[in-house]
């Protein structure tokens, strides 16, 4: 059973001022954290960006091993 706001917000309001303001900080902290389901989008529409930059002739593609050589050398 879902709990809904009509229901929660009476309750909430008994908390103590500090129990109140962590509830507060979990909520709102809430917002800002995507679901999986929603990075997951993220990621397909950056991968497809990148991919049409590419192919534009926008971004020049670095082989790699290149790539590879370059992170161990800033991780020394």
């Amino acid at each position: 059973m879902t709990a809904t706001l009509n229901e929660l917000l009476p309750l909430s309001r008994e908390l103590d001022l500090d129990d109140r303001a962590k509830l507060a900080e979990q909520l709102l902290g809430s917002l800002d954290e995507p679901g999986e389901a929603e990075v997951e989008k993220l990621w397909v529409e950056e991968a497809r960006r990148r991919l049409a930059a590419y192919r534009a002739g926008q971004v020049e593609a670095i082989p790699a091993d290149e790539v590879f050589r370059r992170a161990l050398a800033d991780l020394e």
